[in-house]
């Protein structure tokens, strides 16, 4: 079991080191963040056909990585037991299917909303810059002031105008864009492995919070069969399909997996509150989301 303390890089990477003990999970290195911290990638079952979940693309939504190594914990001990879980044997799932798991893929934003900006950081200043003090709590960026989740190319170009239209023309704690698509190392990663493995991974899960809704839109590249796995999700986690608004509406790796990847891909907007979500909600987020997370990759 899994301690429920605030999910820092370092929880991270011990919880990642005892997890990948076991023979039921791969451990990989998606690739290292702007700070030099590892991004750690895990692999659970065999299967040619593949799934991927992503936690904590924005720093103070930390409380996703937890959520997603308590899915890895419970999926070890289900494996172990050789358990039934919803209606179907684990070593089928095992063996028919594989499941990518990145539970943070944002270290550096989340270790400036846990602990703030050391004395150490090479960039110490002009992130205290961006955000106007040394209390970075609400910090959703990566090390140098770039929002992942609007750095993918899905519709990239109509954000930067709006972007310009709010005043955001550099570095922040939330909302630019960057200066390019995948201009950073964590998203560039993501986008490499996603392209690579175009043949594997049938579908994409996203954690953010906060809400209780489902994203999933992209115009017209929402397929049926995609609004029908939504409409699964919606029914297993008791979330509200919904539509994002304004900015959020754009440069988002579900987008982006949709538009450029044609491959369903949700956002789920874990529980219910004010970010960063209180330690309390992990354990109540898990159980919403526990039957979607094993039996998403039978989906699609």
């Amino acid at each position: 079991m899994l301690k429920n303390e605030p999910c820092d890089h370092t929880y991270v990477m011990q919880a990642v080191e005892e997890l990948a003990r076991s023979r039921f999970v791969g451990r990989g290195v998606l690739t290292h963040s702007i700070l030099g911290r590892e991004i750690p990638i895990l692999t659970l079952g065999q299967g040619a056909r593949c799934v991927l979940y992503v936690g904590a693309h924005h720093g103070m939504e930390w409380l996703t990585a937890g959520v997603l190594l308590d899915f890895v914990a419970d999926y070890i001990r289900q494996c172990e037991r050789n358990a039934q879980v919803y209606e179907r044997k684990m070593t089928t799932l095992y063996r028919e299917r594989c499941i990518f798991v990145v539970p943070m893929l944002n270290p550096d934003g989340v270790e400036y909303a846990i602990h703030g900006v050391g004395h150490e950081n090479p960039l110490r200043e002009r992130v205290i810059a961006m955000n106007g003090g040394e209390d970075l709590s609400a910090w959703q960026a990566n090390a140098r002031g770039v929002d992942l989740n609007h750095n993918y190319h899905a519709g990239f170009f109509s954000y930067k105008k709006q972007e310009a239209a709010e005043g955001i023309a550099c570095g922040a704690p939330t909302r630019y864009s960057g200066e390019f698509p995948e201009s950073e190392p964590e998203t560039a990663a993501l986008c490499r492995l996603l392209r690579q493995r175009r043949e594997q991974i049938e579908g994409i899960l996203t954690l953010h919070s906060q809400g209780e809704e489902i994203f999933c839109s992209c115009g017209d590249a929402l397929s049926a069969k995609s609004m029908s796995v939504g409409r699964v999700l919606q029914r297993l986690t008791g979330y509200r399909m919904a539509h994002p608004e304004g900015l959020a509406a754009f440069g988002g790796l579900t987008d982006w997996c949709i538009a450029e990847l044609k491959r369903p891909a949700y956002t789920l907007e874990c529980g219910k509150g004010k970010n960063p979500l209180p330690l309390s909600q992990r354990p109540v987020i898990y159980e919403r989301l526990r039957r979607a997370l094993f039996t998403f990759p039978y989906m699609l």
